[in-house]
């Protein structure tokens, strides 16, 4: 661990968990550096300290030094790391950002309770004939911390991922909102049955949980701000597009993703990745609340 997070752990401080691999497979250079450092000064600005997540040199770090930060953003080579590959890395002293599903475990490990993201891996589209699914959904099953996002990435069949999500019996809770967010867009047009609307309220059902032994963590969806929504049908049809361009140059598995996401900003003309910046931003003001909220007193 970092020593600012070591530090905060054994003061029983609140600490925010960030991922890596938006630094380094999710946004192109120099936006992805300003990007993480801007996502760690806002959960500070909340009163939590930020633990972004990866791996360097074989090392699994919790709480990364500026330097480290640096080289996700800029070098070649970083691996993509999810639960099947974060040993691997660690064994052949390889360097890799860690998904949603490896910084969850991460964050366990450490004993940090929240994590946010920009939006989190899911059932493909088509996934009844690839099987392509997301381990970040099974990881919510079994590993205690909870996670905030602005829904499943919009790539994705959003109604599968919703029915899995419900079929591993992982709480899906819409902040301020009774859908699904849709990532750039604010709805989906998805029922959620859970709804909290303060970061204490969330803070309660986690600590509920926890006092019944429950498995898993929380998924809490937030949508997007209102001023950056990216309607559901531009989007829509957007990610049609690019999905076609993707099948047609033979993307796919681990390296669809970020092919994806790149195209977008193309085809957008750079407002997605704006987007994405100011949900990932508006994510990690809400779990350094929440944080903040479950280290009050009960």
């Amino acid at each position: 661990m970092g020593e600012e997070v070591r530090e905060a752990l054994n003061a029983k401080q609140p600490v925010v968990a960030l991922e890596s691999t938006i630094i380094s497979h999710g946004m192109p250079y120099p936006h992805n550096l300003a990007t993480a450092r801007m996502l760690e000064a806002t959960v500070r600005a909340e009163g939590a300290i930020p633990a972004t997540v990866a791996v360097v040199d074989g090392v699994l770090r919790v709480g990364l030094e500026p330097s480290h930060l640096n080289a996700l953003a800029t070098q070649a080579g970083v691996m993509k790391l999810s639960r099947r590959d974060l040993a691997w890395a660690v064994a052949h002293k390889r360097t890799g950002a860690t998904t949603v599903a490896a910084t969850m475990i991460a964050a366990a490990k450490a004993g940090i309770a929240m994590f946010a993201t920009g939006g989190i891996g899911g059932v493909h589209r088509g996934a009844e004939l690839t099987w392509d699914v997301s381990a970040d959904l099974t990881e919510l099953a079994r590993t205690p911390v909870n996670v905030v996002c602005a829904g499943p990435k919009a790539i994705l069949d959003l109604p599968a991922t919703l029915e899995y999500l419900e079929t591993l019996g992982v709480p899906v809770v819409g902040y301020q909102t009774d859908e699904l967010p849709a990532f750039y867009s604010r709805l989906s047009g998805l029922d959620l049955e859970l709804r909290a609307d303060s970061p204490e309220e969330v803070a309660a059902f986690i600590r509920t949980r926890h006092s019944l032994s429950m498995e898993g963590g929380v998924l809490v969806a937030q949508p997007v701000p209102v001023d950056f929504e990216i309607s559901f049908s531009e989007m829509d049809a957007t990610i049609t597009a690019a999905l076609e361009a993707a099948s047609a140059a033979g993307i796919q598995g681990k390296a669809l993703t970020p092919w994806l996401l790149g195209r977008i900003v193309a085809l957008t003309g750079g407002k997605s990745l704006e987007t994405n910046i100011k949900l990932v931003e508006n994510n990690a003001r809400l779990a350094a609340r929440i944080a903040v909220a479950l280290n009050r007193p009960s």
